[in-house]
């Protein structure tokens, strides 16, 4: 049952994430982007992660997608006023998404599995006290970075969607 579970959400999983990047209308886009995290949280009770799925859907499908959806209303976006992009940007586009793409499957490639190391040393990765322990000790650095990224984020677009008083007068 598990088994049939878990593919059905990858395929909801992979079929969104396409959807996502081949829809014209972004609005159509990030609809489909929050379906993705939902399947991506399925995923994570899969795993028997219900904490992570459960922070996965609150901070993704309700903050990050938040951000995104005001952004792209503060754009917005219309066919009509998109310019078309040249032939050459498009197949440099294309080598760029290649070139990423063959570094990160040899880099998948040339992991090995950790996964034995972790089933043997008994330890309960599940916990929040250990998670919380991980996240404020060893990783408190990027941690803190990360916060600090978001607020930059959010001054920024403050300022971008801020008009200005003298050019309107």
């Amino acid at each position: 049952m598990a088994e049939i579970l878990f593919y059905i959400l990858a395929s909801v999983t992979l079929g969104t994430a396409l959807l996502t990047i081949l829809s014209r209308n972004p609005i159509h886009s990030a609809i489909y982007l929050v379906i993705c995290f939902f399947s991506i949280a399925g995923h994570y009770l899969l795993l028997n992660a219900q904490f992570l799925a459960i922070v996965h859907i609150i901070v993704y499908s309700g903050a990050i997608m938040i951000l995104m959806l005001f952004t792209i209303m503060l754009m917005n976006l219309n066919k009509e006023d998109e310019s078309h992009k040249s032939i050459a940007s498009q197949i440099a586009a294309t080598i760029a998404f290649c070139l990423v793409g063959i570094v990160l499957l040899a880099g998948l490639l040339r992991t090995k599995p950790v996964v034995e190391s972790y089933f043997q040393s008994g330890e309960d990765f599940q916990s929040i006290k250990k998670l919380g322990e991980v996240l404020l000790g060893e990783y408190m650095v990027p941690f803190e970075f990360a916060s600090v990224l978001l607020l930059v984020a959010m001054i920024g677009a403050v300022l971008i969607s801020k008009k200005d008083k003298q050019k309107e007068a």
